[in-house]
């Protein structure tokens, strides 16, 4: 199922990974914290989309829920918002690339 591969690969490395990055480059001071705790909520809300989405996929696979519009819907919620995670991770590892590689 593509929800459950998702949200483990959300939750595991992902995770942990976006977080270490932000704390490293913005290490020290409030902003660092106030950044941190800012991705770390948005990664939580799309973990949580990724879990209701598996719970009401489920619960219409064992007939609990009837509405398929409801289901489609929240698998779709879903699916943007690990995407929309996935690219601004991706814009991220490029802007760092870049810097990484800019002459001093």
């Amino acid at each position: 199922m593509q929800v459950t591969t998702q949200n483990t690969g959300l939750n595991s490395l992902a995770r942990q990974n976006i977080l270490e990055k932000a704390n490293q480059a913005f290490s020290g001071g409030e902003k660092a914290e106030d950044f941190s705790k800012k991705i770390n909520d948005a990664i939580n809300s799309v973990a949580d989309n990724q879990a209701k989405s598996e719970k009401i996929t489920k619960d219409y696979e064992l007939g609990k829920e009837t509405d398929l519009t409801k289901v489609i819907m929240q698998q779709q919620v879903s699916n943007i918002a690990f995407q929309m995670t996935l690219n601004v991770r991706n814009k991220v590892l490029s802007s760092y690339k870049d810097i990484m590689n800019m002459p001093v």
